[in-house]
């Protein structure tokens, strides 16, 4: 799936994963190919992908899941 984690001032990540982990508002989820569309606020915390491969704090913000795109619009972030 197609994965996009953009920040007010950049973009900080885009490419291909298998997996992406996050730090929900109501707890952790992760996201897999062909997932359900979903809108979800983010916490503070790590987004984990390709289990463990990647890891990029965030501040909060949204993910929005559709058709195995998924963008991160994240308040902050950082490799």
């Amino acid at each position: 799936m197609h994965l996009e984690i953009i920040t007010p001032d950049r973009k900080v990540f885009e490419g291909e994963v298998n997996s992406a982990r996050f730090p929900g508002a109501d707890g952790l989820f992760e996201v897999l190919n062909d997932h359900a569309p979903m809108i979800s606020a983010l916490k503070a915390g790590e987004i984990v992908l390709n289990g463990g491969a990647s890891r990029f704090r965030v501040e909060g913000g949204v993910v929005e899941v559709l058709r195995n795109n998924v963008i991160v619009l994240a308040e902050g972030a950082s490799a």
